[in-house]
């Protein structure tokens, strides 16, 4: 009888990439519904109390939408600070794990390339919506960064998640696990040893590979096991040939030492 502990229905909450994709979109939509306000603007209590007491005047009154008071200003500024800070948040989150781990790949590197090519975009349309300093200019700024963001949050959902999934070593949960790691305010585990032999065989392989897609150039970390991990061996020169680095520290018989890094130099492809 065939195992089935490592087969995932498609379309399906036990699949990889549609639980990875259910995080992505939440935070996407999240990030949308923060846009919205600042292109909706809510009218002000002010202006809801003057309209609904009948007391604007319909000739001679100030126009309420080019006309803002000092409070109403101060309320958008404090509402456009806080939906900056939550989309370079994100973008840096992803930029660190899911894009940081593709962008070694030969399979995915390109899509990476692309992918930062629009966050230069997206970055000067968020420092311009950062620096807007009325309501006009807000609004349109908000726009034009939903329209790339929209952009951005496709591709991530369609085409690098299913990416990231098909590279070996299962490395696309502990990523998105990182990803929220950072949402939340919390920083990634960059210890330079890494000792397996106490978690779970399932979850060996993806911990490494995680923590492999956080190396930047020349960096390093030791993995630990309790046996010559060939498997991983294998997988490593299948996702990441010539990318990677993999020297002998301690050769058994009960406890295996390999120094694993990222070399300075771009393999050829």
């Amino acid at each position: 009888m065939t195992q089935s502990s490592g087969v995932f229905i498609q379309s399906t909450q036990t699949d990889p990439v549609v639980r990875a994709g259910a995080v992505i979109r939440t935070e996407h939509e999240r990030l949308h519904a923060l846009l919205t306000t600042l292109v909706e603007p809510q009218p002000t209590a002010g202006a809801r109390d003057g309209e609904e007491s009948g007391t604007g005047d319909a000739e001679g009154a100030p126009d309420r939408a080019t006309t803002a008071s000092p409070a109403s200003a101060s309320v958008t500024t404090t509402a456009t600070t806080g939906v900056v800070g939550e989309i370079r948040r994100h973008l840096t989150a992803s930029a660190e794990t899911l894009h940081a781990a593709a962008a070694h790949a030969p399979e995915s590197r390109l899509l990476v390339s692309a992918l930062r090519i629009a966050r230069s975009a997206l970055d000067r349309h968020v420092d311009a919506l950062d620096a807007a300093g009325d309501s006009a200019s807000t609004t349109a700024a908000a726009q034009r960064v939903e329209a790339v963001l929209s952009v951005h949050r496709a591709v991530e959902e369609d085409v690098l998640l299913p990416a990231l999934a098909a590279l070996p070593g299962g490395v696309l949960p502990p990523l998105v696990a990182d990803y929220e790691t950072l949402l939340r305010g919390g920083s990634l585990d960059t210890s330079a040893v890494i000792d397996v032999r106490p978690v779970p065989r399932e979850q060996r392989h993806p911990l490494v590979f995680a923590r492999y897609a956080r190396l930047t150039p020349g960096g390093t970390f030791t993995l630990v096991n309790n046996h010559d991990p060939k498997p991983l061996h294998k997988q490593f020169e299948a996702a990441h040939p010539g990318a990677y680095t993999w020297d002998y520290v301690e050769r058994g018989p009960a406890k295996w030492q390999i120094r694993i890094g990222r070399p300075n130099h771009r393999p050829c492809t």
